[in-house]
Order: structure tokens, then sequence, then C-alpha cells
């Protein structure tokens, strides 16, 4: 049987070293006292970019703090994020399922245009709404893609009329390079893994 105790001082160096790690982040910490509304955008081919948003939603609601979605192409699902976000939390969370589908599945570029268009709108409205202290833009860089709406119009709404406080948060593949140099916070999912490829279909509760 292995012995698994610690080496003789194992212990106290131990806590002499996670004691210097604390110093250099406290250090660290106390020249962090800036608070501004962020720009987050979350892209990539990997999975979790709209999980992500939704997870930030959660953390508002349980903060107290007035939150919205705006969902540009997802609309037509009946997901988990939008039955408990409206049955459980409309107080505090508006939801907007403004999309259809993906494009494949209208199938008429000039209806997924106005959808797209009727999105943004909703999207201002909220943003500008000082009550609201989040917006989540769900898979609104495919909609940018696909030329349904303006990217620098929108990198410029969000750099000239974003409320200084108000977060928001930009979800999707492909986002373009305007709302990569605007953003304060840009993460990139990786593809690694995935099971669709494996031939397994989407599920309830991973996938929506």
């Amino acid at each position: 049987m292995t012995d698994s105790s610690p080496a003789p001082g194992a212990d106290a160096r131990h806590a002499e070293k996670m004691a210097r790690i604390k110093a250099a982040r406290d250090r660290m910490m106390a020249t962090k006292s800036g608070e501004k509304g962020l720009v987050i955008v979350h892209t990539g081919a990997g999975k979790g970019k709209s999980s992500s948003g939704f997870g930030m939603i959660l953390r508002c609601i349980a903060h107290g703090m007035p939150c919205a979605v705006v969902q540009f192409i997802k609309g037509a699902w009946d997901t988990g994020e939008r039955r408990l976000l409206t049955e459980r939390f409309g107080d505090l969370c508006q939801f907007h399922a403004m999309g259809e589908g993906f494009t494949w599945e209208t199938q008429d570029r000039e209806r997924d245009i106005a959808a797209a268009q009727a999105g943004w709108a909703k999207a201002r409205a909220l943003i500008r709404d000082p009550a609201i202290r989040f917006v989540l833009l769900d898979e609104i860089n495919i909609a940018l893609r696909y030329g349904y709406l303006d990217a620098a119009e929108v990198a410029a709404f969000l750099r000239d009329e974003k409320p200084p406080m108000t977060h928001v948060c930009l979800t999707g593949r492909n986002a373009p390079a305007e709302l990569v140099e605007l953003a304060d916070l840009v993460t990139e999912m990786t593809l690694v893994r995935h099971p669709f490829r494996a031939g397994i279909k989407a599920q309830p509760g991973v996938e929506f």
C-alpha cells in the first residue's frame, strides 16, 4: 500500500507558498478599482457561447439585477432557458425571441432580414433603458455574418449610445472584427470534440 502522507515539512512549505501567492494576488487586486458596463463577445466554433451568456443572465437574476435576452436565431425553438426565464423569472428578465430559426430552415432571406432588424430595434430599446443592467444578444453574430445587420452600425451604437454601466453580451460564431476590437471581454470557444460528429443528435439539457 502506498504511503500518501506528506514529506516532512511539506505542509509548512505549502502554506508559505500559498501565502506568497495570496500576497501577490492582494497587491494585484488593490490596483483594480475601475467599474464599467462591459461589451462581451462569445464567439468561436466550440460549444458554450450561448450557455455562458445565459449563465451570466442567471447571475444577474441572483443579484436582483434587471436583465433581458434578445434571441436572433433560435426564436422558434422551445429551449430550456426560455422556459425557465419566462416562467420563473419574468419579473427580472425580459425574454424576446425574435428569430424564426436558422436561415436554412426559413429559406427566406427577406423574412430573416426583417426578423433580425426587428430584433436589433428591440435590443437598442432594451440597452437604452437605464433600468436594465445586462442585455444578452444571443446569436446576433450569425445575423451579422449573413449581412442581416450592419456590423459597423452595431459597433457604433454600443460605443456611442450604450449607458456607461450597462453590460451587453453578444454571442455566435464568426464575430465581426468591429465587435472584437470594441469589446472589453472576448472569448473564443475552441472545438475539440462534439458528439454531433459521431451521430449524436442535439439533446435536451445539453443543447437546448
